[in-house]
């Protein structure tokens, strides 16, 4: 009877599509990262969690670290850039405290996937990026997955005058400053968050509030690294 039913289980398995045991696994693995990575380290916005059990982020990563996708740390794209780990995605968005209809800013779309977050967030979203190919790569993933996300290649330093002002900017490099240009392109009561210091070592995550009189307070929340910024940030 046990080999029966043994049977009758692999039988069953057998005929069950690929893409259906695919699609479960990752599912799965969304989940499991959401509950050990997110929640447990006090990602508690319900905005931030949907988002993250929506997005696949091994859609965003090259097909050799796919397997890796769902731990929590960075990954290369190519370019000599990294995607986030996916607890600093969730960290930057939880704190930029959006609300549906949101207008953000991204500077360094780099993979797409902080982009995606927002934009699943309900956010709408411009991104800007300076490297040519990974603007274009990413471009094309976005297209692919129907994603309504504003793309741009250029130098993120001097924001994008043509859809200013936005409510957030949230900055995915190291900087050593703010760039002006970005707090000029910021509306009142806005936030701007980035990791600032150090551009070769280490940084502390910043997050910058623009009051009603245009002056600013700031929050620091813990050392980070992330690659540079490039572009003009470095001349």
């Amino acid at each position: 009877m046990r080999f029966v039913v043994t049977f009758l289980l692999i039988l069953e398995l057998f005929f069950i599509p690929f893409s259906d045991i695919s699609a479960s696994d990752r599912k799965h693995d969304r989940l499991k990262m959401i509950k050990q990575d997110l929640i447990h380290r006090d990602i508690r916005s319900p905005l931030v969690l949907k988002a993250f059990e929506i997005v696949e982020r091994h859609r965003f990563v090259p097909a050799n670290v796919q397997e890796y996708a769902y731990e929590d740390r960075p990954l290369p794209i190519g370019e000599g850039q990294t995607i986030s780990q996916p607890y600093m995605v969730a960290l930057m968005s939880q704190l930029l405290d959006l609300k549906v209809g949101t207008r953000v800013l991204e500077i360094g779309t780099g993979s797409g996937y902080q982009a995606a977050i927002l934009q699943a967030m309900g956010a709408e979203v411009y991104s800007i990026e300076i490297i040519p190919a990974l603007a274009n790569r990413t471009t094309k993933l976005f297209e692919s997955l129907n994603l309504p996300v504003k793309i741009k290649n250029a130098d993120g330093y001097f924001g994008w005058k043509e859809y200013a002002p936005f409510d957030r900017i949230i900055i995915t490099a190291a900087a050593n400053h703010i760039p002006r240009p970005l707090i000029d392109q910021l509306l009142p009561d806005g936030k701007l968050i980035l990791p600032l210091g150090n551009t070769r070592f280490f940084q502390t995550l910043t997050l910058v509030t623009l009051d009603k009189k245009g002056k600013t307070r700031i929050e620091y929340h813990g050392a980070v690294r992330f690659v540079p910024m490039t572009g003009k940030m470095l001349r």
